[in-house]
């Protein structure tokens, strides 16, 4: 199992703290974030590149560019001004959400972003995670979907699907796409009595044996189908974020997930 962190896992860490902690546990891949903790809106871009080097981390992603699909207002300017940070701090790629508020977004219009969108990526030499998201109001939930707008964009090799076993699942999706897959976020739900359907983000844990995502199935599915990327931990509960000790949380979520494989 391939590992990776994102800062979300232990929000109230500064980076460089946060940063040892991923390397205790064995890891050095990470994703930052525009939310929690901002750390886009609060650390100059050269010197997030020179703490990862100094301790040998490797940046993945800056997560999240939202509503991709929207291509209007602020929007390029703010994808322009993300792209220009990632390139600096050393980020790999940028994740990027769709609109999720229960507005639909024509197939029409995403294909216009991802165009839009393509020549800001490359030309800093980055790549866009795009990432579904299940919610019953999202207006982009399969993958499926995604891969389509991506070649008639003309998209490969700039576009890469962000699988989420949250997403995933609440989606509904059963088929899996390893050859298209760039990262994979991973957390678990462990509330017995929320439905599927009413399923937030506040509900999002680490993976554990009362998980009701499949967590674990899908993990084997696509390393089975030949995915050989990290698996990034994405949990947005509040008690994970308010953990005393979330390096021993994530340790043994970790112990539970290669134990059980």
């Amino acid at each position: 199992m391939r590992f990776a962190i994102n800062h979300i896992s232990a929000p109230n860490l500064p980076l460089a703290d946060f940063f040892q902690m991923v390397r205790r546990l064995g890891a050095t891949e990470v994703e930052i974030r525009n939310d929690l903790p901002d750390v886009l809106g609060s650390t100059d871009p050269a010197e997030v590149r020179a703490e990862a080097q100094r301790q040998g981390i490797t940046i993945l992603s800056i997560n999240a560019l939202y509503p991709f699909n929207v291509w209007s207002g602020d929007l390029p300017g703010r994808a322009a001004r993300m792209a220009d940070y990632a390139r600096a701090s050393g980020a790999k790629a940028l994740v990027m959400c769709p609109l999720n508020d229960g507005t639909e977004v024509a197939f029409d219009d995403l294909v216009a972003a991802l165009k839009a969108m393509k020549p800001i990526l490359e030309e800093r030499g980055l790549m866009g995670l795009v990432e579904p998201l299940g919610f019953p109001i999202s207006s982009l939930r399969k993958k499926s979907t995604l891969i389509e707008a991506i070649k008639a964009a003309g998209g490969e090799g700039v576009y890469k699907l962000m699988h989420d076993t949250f997403h995933h699942h609440l989606a509904g999706e059963t088929e899996f796409f390893p050859d298209w897959t760039g990262l994979v976020h991973i957390s678990g739900v462990t509330d017995p009595d929320v439905a599927v359907e009413d399923m937030l983000d506040a509900h999002r844990v680490l993976v554990d044996g009362a998980d009701r995502l499949e967590n674990l199935p899908q993990i084997k599915a696509l390393l089975d189908a030949g995915y050989n990327g990290p698996f990034s931990f994405e949990p947005f509960a509040a008690e994970v974020h308010e953990a005393a000790d979330p390096e021993a949380a994530l340790k043994t979520s970790m112990d539970h997930i290669r134990s059980a494989l």
